[in-house]
């Protein structure tokens, strides 16, 4: 099967770089337009990318020319994955949809917009048809799909299964939250070298509602956001990749930890179905040991690694009724950024959307 070529906005950043990882050998997709500041357009991506990651940058974008970030850049591909700030996503990302290409996009500029799916494949795979209504009402031959933030994908992979079978009231999430987050130069290493920074610009605002429209129902074009209740307190660490959230919930029905457990272990979801190729075969582990998850192995795990989460130290909590406390960590450069926006258009190239 020939391979379909795609673009990466943003391709000599982190996110970008995640992209190129991503994307090197993929099945499916294969990167053809690289894009990025003007201080970088006209240089071949091994000159113009200062490589952050293991293992090295691949060869075959070696010598791939980088481009400004416009429409005329990216004319030879149909998808592109943005990897854009959102600053500049908000200006961007409609001309590329307006010209006819699919953005599979990480920024968060257009997450929360009425018509724009917010996607997590296993969670909410009937939101895609939010393309089709956002298509007619903004004239668009393209269009615009979204992953969430890293924190929230985490999260939700985690509730799902509860939330099918059981059922959630409550949630109250402390997250701890790896540098790569904030992007190469985000953190000084004087502000976080034997400290924590309890404040993540918007974070918390973004773990508290984005749930609330990936968890929706989707009918008739519309998608009636979620009524659990959400509450998140939000820290970066000292971790390199890898956030951990500690989270408590109250849920509907009385659940033991056994049975929690067994409802994380046992869940898959439509990517599972589908065996999309970076669909992880089992989205959810889980760990007994009393010390895990630890984000220095729980970045890594799962046999598309990177795309799993873990979640360990599943047990009662003693103050709300129905109370089920637990730790759960993935990596958030991966399963919470690239990973899943390329994810999201595996999804839509298995439904024949692109």
């Amino acid at each position: 099967m020939s391979k379909i070529p795609v673009g990466i906005l943003g391709a000599t950043g982190m996110v970008g770089q995640r992209f190129i990882q991503s994307l090197s050998d993929h099945p499916w997709f294969e990167p053809k337009a690289l894009t990025a500041s003007e201080e970088s357009a006209g240089k071949m991506y091994g000159e113009a990318a200062k490589w952050h990651l293991y293992p090295s940058m691949p060869d075959d974008v070696k010598d791939i020319e980088v481009r400004t970030t416009d429409v005329e850049s990216v004319e030879n591909v149909d998808i592109v994955f943005s990897a854009l700030p959102s600053s500049i996503a908000e200006d961007v990302e409609p001309k590329m949809a307006e010209a006819g290409k699919i953005v599979a996009s990480n920024a968060s500029s257009y997450r929360m917009e009425d018509d724009v799916p917010l996607m997590i494949p296993e969670i909410n795979p009937e939101h895609l048809n939010l393309l089709r209504h956002q298509r007619n009402e903004r004239g668009w031959d393209g269009g615009i799909i979204t992953n969430p933030n890293c924190t929230t994908i985490i999260l939700l992979l985690a509730l799902k299964p509860l939330v099918d079978e059981v059922g959630i009231e409550r949630v109250f999430v402390s997250t701890m939250q790896a540098l790569s987050g904030a992007g190469y130069g985000g953190v000084k290493s004087m502000e976080i070298q034997d400290n924590l920074i309890p404040y993540i610009s918007k974070e918390e605002w973004k773990t508290e509602n984005e749930p609330l429209k990936i968890l929706g129902k989707y009918e008739d074009g519309e998608v009636t956001k979620s009524q659990i209740a959400i509450s998140a307190s939000c820290s970066r660490i000292a971790v390199l990749d890898g956030h951990t959230e500690s989270v408590f919930l109250e849920l509907e029905e009385d659940t033991s930890p056994t049975e929690v457990k067994r409802m994380m272990s046992e869940f898959k979801a439509v990517p599972q179905e589908l065996e999309l190729p970076t669909a992880p075969d089992q989205p959810i582990i889980v760990r007994e040991e009393p010390d895990r998850p630890q984000p220095r192995d729980a970045r890594h795990a799962g046999d598309v690694p990177g795309m799993s989460v873990v979640v360990g130290r599943v047990r009662e909590d003693p103050v709300f009724e129905n109370g089920i406390r637990f730790f759960v960590s993935g990596n958030n450069a991966i399963r919470g950024a690239a990973g899943a926006s390329v994810l999201n258009a595996e999804l839509m190239k298995a439904k024949d959307m692109l």
